[in-house]
């Protein structure tokens, strides 16, 4: 996905209330062992691209943006969202510029998949989901957009393991193996 950006000048509290007033949103592109750009993303576009994704798959979403000068296009990753506490608007934004050769961390978001044909809740039990994130480190290629797991054959009191997902070449999970995703609950 693509995000048009321009420069800002750090500046005081007022300027970030006039940009805000305005639509856009005050960010941060940061690139590793330099200080972190200030930018403004426009508002609508960035409120539409969010709008338009899964839920829970803004953390693997790598955007092309385009900073006005000399610097042209690069690749980068949404590190942080804040919102206002009142309006749930978008208040600030951080972004991470990716390199090619630099691993990153990220958090993947988890799917299902069977959930209607799965054996347990048939049964009378309830999926119960104790991860929604599974926190990797890999190169910026490698990043996964998710994680499918398949419940079908599930039955009460069965569960899936952070050790029984299936990462791909590259990928490292930084969470223990033991750690439980996913487990059939009776009701």
């Amino acid at each position: 996905m693509k995000l048009n950006l321009s420069k800002r000048e750090k500046g005081k509290k007022s300027q970030l209330t006039q940009i805000r007033y305005g639509g856009d949103i005050p960010a941060v592109v940061y690139r590793s062992g330099q200080v972190g750009k200030n930018i403004i993303i426009n508002g609508h576009e960035i409120s539409s691209v969010i709008r338009s994704l899964k839920k829970g798959h803004l953390p693997t979403t790598i955007f092309e943006i385009e900073l006005c000068g000399k610097e042209g296009s690069c690749s980068a990753l949404v590190r942080d969202v804040q919102y206002h506490p009142t309006t749930y608007q978008i208040f600030h934004i951080d972004l991470q510029e990716l390199e090619d050769k630099k691993p990153v961390n990220v958090k993947v978001p988890i799917t299902f998949v069977g959930v209607s044909e799965c054996v347990g809740v048939k049964l009378g039990g309830m999926i119960r989901q104790k991860i929604y994130h599974v926190k990797v480190r890999c190169l910026p290629r490698d990043i996964p957009e998710n994680f499918v797991l398949d419940v079908h054959s599930l039955s009460i009191g069965d569960s899936i393991r952070v050790g029984d997902i299936e990462k791909g070449e590259g990928v490292r999970v930084l969470i223990p193996n033991q750690e439980i995703v996913v487990t059939i609950a009776k009701r």
